[in-house]
């Protein structure tokens, strides 16, 4: 086994005890978002059409459980306690898909996958103008040229190009495919919810998010270090402000793509 090899797989045998440490509702066999982690007792996933941004975050594969997070040129993310899986889901060679551009990266993907070439299209932070894919893309639109485009936007887009293309939404209204985000000097960041559930009793809704960060590296499911009792899982009765393991938002900064 080579160097890499083995720093991987130590670094899942790592990753995997602490997240039997925390408890939390993972069924390691399990392949996709939606089937990895289970639902804490009376709770039920919300409604997602089939053809919406929230089914296909939902489905989004994982790597095997414990697997660690990889910077994109190879190396492991150092720190312990932030995520609770790794999406499968290439990053690329170049320090380019973090916070922001994975959130990018996610919505462009789904667009691209239901061949709606004609809605994939993200401001540069320069001008707050839209780059449109098919402007950009071979005549057949293929996926070498949506990668292309992809790190094209990734290059000029950001925090502030993303929150001035989302519009506000109430916390209260939260749906899968919303989005936390801060822009910063000299940067800021952003989360998106990828699953959500409801107890229909006391109305209370608990929700997965999904980040890359700096430098850029494999998007991942993120650990909720609040409630450990209900680790990944996220509950709308938090109080004060959401703390993430690597960033705090407020609840008026949830945002949505225009369309959904």
């Amino acid at each position: 086994m080579t160097r890499i090899g083995c720093s991987i797989l130590c670094a899942m045998l790592m990753n995997l005890c602490w997240i039997a440490e925390a408890g939390s509702f993972v069924q390691p066999d399990n392949g996709t978002v939606e089937s990895r982690f289970e639902l804490p007792e009376g709770y039920v996933r919300v409604l997602a059409p089939e053809d919406s941004f929230g089914a296909y975050l939902r489905r989004l594969p994982l790597e095997p459980d414990g697997s660690p997070v990889l910077y994109y040129d190879g190396t492991i993310k150092p720190v312990r306690g932030v995520h609770a899986a790794v999406i499968s889901m290439d990053t690329g060679t170049r320090d380019l898909q973090q916070c922001a551009d994975a959130v990018m990266r996610l919505r462009g993907e789904f667009l691209f996958g239901r061949k709606r070439f004609d809605d994939i299209h993200f401001n540069f932070v320069s001008d707050g103008r839209p780059r449109h894919f098919r402007d950009h893309a071979d005549p057949s639109c293929s996926y070498k040229s949506f990668r292309k485009y992809m790190n094209y936007i990734f290059s000029y887009a950001n925090t502030a190009s993303l929150l001035a293309e989302l519009r506000p939404v109430d916390f209260k209204q939260m749906n899968i495919g919303d989005v936390f985000i801060q822009s910063g000097n000299p940067y800021g960041h952003a989360v998106i919810v990828v699953d959500m559930a409801r107890n229909p009793r006391s109305g209370e809704f608990i929700f997965l998010l999904a980040q890359s960060f700096m430098p850029a590296q494999k998007i991942h499911i993120l650990q909720n270090p609040n409630h450990r009792h209900l680790d990944p899982w996220y509950i709308s009765a938090f109080t004060g402000p959401l703390v993430t393991p690597e960033w705090t938002f407020e609840r008026t900064d949830l945002r949505r793509f225009p369309g959904d």
